[in-house]
């Protein structure tokens, strides 16, 4: 056996898999986008076996590719979208209804009733999060309330709840292991992220029996073992994280002070806070890093619902781009003297707002705005957003950030136009990576050094390498005026809740 490792990043438009090789190189790789479904306003869902399937057949792709088989792979490493719910059944496996996404809005008012019993403060200190429809506790209690018989059934022992992990996990061991990491839980609304473990006074209030919910265990850690049936030998799971954390440390954010942020569909910022588990006084989330070897790091987290996703909007919405990748020529070819503002909170704002019931808006338009113009909109919202999180955590630190370089991954960061216009709006340093596939190679990390061939923390970080940093070159004056119409901006979307 090599040292090759197995990757599944699975996503929310998409799931890959990766092979990586000894030195941590990609050999093969397979992507399959899947379907969303919007059944109503504000909803989003998932089919779980659509994702299933996806999953089995990028391994296929990933494996081929890579010119190895199965039994070349010392271990799996998983990393998912965080907070999309599935409960099945125990006996068959079966999902009782699709999954409902992150994205979902549904328990807005779920969340407002909690709210207004004054039991927010309750989930934050045990939890580190606020009470907003993203998380999956209220998700998963709606889904318990709306399925004919769920509740009586979950009850009863006859139901499994998982995210996304859990639920392919369970699939890929066939149903030996029912199990979730500490990364993953600390979502859900229903872990204390200070004693490590699901807390009974958070199930009583959302009403979920703690007969349907996973053993929680370290990132890195045995998870069990893939089926040998499904790709002709068994490889054990060795790595989980949610995408967030394994893009964090993929970065290798190992350090307290370290920053990272994702570009993906939403983008997701994590400052590394060591031991300290730092109560956010500026709506940021309180979350868990990692947990390896049984000791917990913590994270500032700033959530963003919408940054690939707006230039998709471009794309399938409004038909004004062929592909994503125009936006970043579009935007160079902008009028400079529009300054037009994309709000983009078709489902909702995040940090530092949180506000469920805001909904998109576009300012200053003008008979000359175009294609240019909104593409420029759309990369630069991502920006500002960006620039609210960092001034958000910059109070919440105690140690500062002010020295912070910013390193970034995902989908978005390949557009030198959008790195170079974040370190302007940031007034500070942008690292771009060689490798921009952090998410998955932090997986792959946290099953490759569990099983013995990939190295430790401390030689795994002396691996990062950058590809290019973007430095800021916007002058004050330009700058403060656009953060201004930024915030003016927001500040007309918010709702009257916000």
């Amino acid at each position: 056996m090599g040292g090759y490792v197995l990757a599944v990043d699975q996503g929310t438009t998409s799931t890959r898999a990766i092979v990586f090789d000894g030195d941590m190189k990609i050999a093969g790789m397979g992507q399959k986008e899947f379907t969303q479904f919007y059944p109503r306003s504000g909803w989003v869902e998932h089919d779980p076996e659509e994702i299933w399937d996806s999953v089995v057949s990028t391994i296929h792709m990933a494996l081929r590719e890579a010119k190895v088989t199965a039994k070349d792979i010392a271990a799996l490493g998983i990393t998912n979208q965080r907070e999309t719910v599935v409960v099945w059944e125990r006996e068959t496996g079966k999902p009782i209804q699709n999954a409902i996404v992150w994205q979902d809005r549904r328990t807005a008012s779920y969340c407002d009733n909690l709210k207004r019993q004054d039991l927010e403060r309750t989930f934050t200190k045990k939890t580190g999060l606020i009470l907003d429809p993203y998380f999956s506790g209220t998700k998963l209690s709606w889904m318990l309330a709306n399925v004919k018989g769920a509740r009586a059934r979950a009850a009863r022992g006859d139901l499994c709840f998982g995210t996304i992990d859990t639920f392919l996990i369970w699939r890929l061991t066939g149903g030996k292991s029912f199990v979730t990491d500490a990364t993953n839980a600390s979502r859900t609304l229903m872990y204390n992220i200070a004693t490590n473990a699901w807390d009974q006074d958070l199930l009583d209030i959302l009403r979920v029996p703690a007969a349907m919910l996973p053993e929680v265990k370290d990132c890195a850690d045995d998870f069990g073992t893939i089926d040998p049936e499904l790709f002709g030998a068994a490889i054990p799971i060795l790595g989980v994280a949610g995408d967030q954390q394994a893009a964090t440390i993929g970065q290798a954010c190992f350090e307290p002070g370290m920053l990272k942020s994702t570009y993906g569909t939403g983008c997701f910022a994590l400052l590394n806070t060591g031991s300290d588990m730092v109560r956010s006084k500026n709506r940021l989330l309180t979350t868990i890093a990692y947990r390896l070897n049984g000791e917990t790091t913590y994270a500032l987290e700033g959530s963003i619902f919408i940054a690939g996703a707006a230039v998709q909007w471009l794309r399938d919405g409004l038909g004004i781009i062929d592909r994503a990748s125009d936006t970043n020529d579009l935007a160079e070819k902008a009028d400079p003297t529009q300054e037009v503002y994309l709000v983009p909170a078709f489902t909702g704002l995040g940090a530092p707002h949180w506000d469920a019931k805001a909904r998109g808006a576009i300012y200053g338009l003008t008979r000359n705005t175009g294609p240019a113009e909104l593409s420029r909109a759309a990369l630069e919202a991502v920006c500002y957003q960006t620039r609210d999180l960092l001034e958000a955590m910059q109070k919440d630190w105690k140690n500062g950030t002010d020295d912070t370089v910013l390193r970034v991954d995902g989908g978005m960061v390949a557009s030198d136009w959008t790195m170079q216009r974040l370190a302007d709006l940031l007034d500070a340093p942008v690292d771009r990576p060689v490798i921009l596939e952090t998410t998955a190679l932090g997986a792959a990390w946290l099953a490759g050094s569990r099983a013995g061939v990939w190295p430790d923390r401390k030689n795994f970080s002396a691996t990062w390498k950058r590809d290019r940093c973007f430095e800021p070159s916007m002058d004050e004056k330009t700058r403060a005026t656009k953060l201004r119409g930024w915030k003016n901006a927001v500040k007309r979307t918010l709702s009257e809740l916000a």
